[in-house]
C-alpha cells in the first residue's frame, strides 16, 4: 500500500514490483497474490488493458492505517495498549528517549480529550 500512495494511479505490476518486490527480494507470484488480496477486501481496484493490470487505492492511508492497527492490536493483543507496550518495552525495544517523548505525547493528548464535549467539537 505504501508503493500504492507514494504513487500517482494507476500503477502497474511493473511499477509496484520495481519499488517493492526487487528491494524486499519478493518474486512476482507473491506480488500478484498480494495485490489480488488487496483487491478482494476491497483496498484496491484493479482493472486489466490489454496485457497490463492497472492499481487505484481505494483507500485512504489513515484509514488503511486504523484498520491494520486496530486488527493486529485485537489479534494479538486483546485490544489492550498496555499489552502492546509492555511488550515493545520488555524486549527492549523503548529507549528513555522515546518514553519520555511517549509521556509527553500522552500528556498532550490527555489535555486534548478532556476539553472534547459532544456539544464543543473542537
Amino acid at each position: 500500500m505504501k508503493v500504492i500512495w507514494n504513487n500517482e494511479p494507476p500503477l502497474t505490476t511493473t511499477i509496484i514490483m520495481d519499488q517493492l518486490g526487487n528491494e524486499r527480494g519478493w518474486p512476482v507470484p507473491a506480488l500478484i497474490t498480494m495485490l489480488t488480496r488487496l483487491n478482494e477486501k476491497g483496498f484496491v481496484y484493479s482493472e486489466k488493458k490489454g496485457k497490463m493490470r492497472y492499481y487505484y487505492p481505494l483507500v485512504k492511508k489513515q484509514d488503511y492505517l486504523e484498520f491494520i492497527t486496530k486488527d493486529f492490536m485485537e489479534k494479538y493483543h486483546n485490544g489492550s495498549f498496555t499489552s502492546f507496550f509492555a511488550t515493545f518495552y520488555d524486549v527492549r525495544m523503548v529507549s528513555d528517549e522515546t518514553l519520555d517523548a511517549f509521556v509527553e505525547w500522552v500528556k498532550c493528548r490527555r489535555s486534548e480529550f478532556r476539553r472534547y464535549t459532544p456539544d464543543n467539537k473542537n
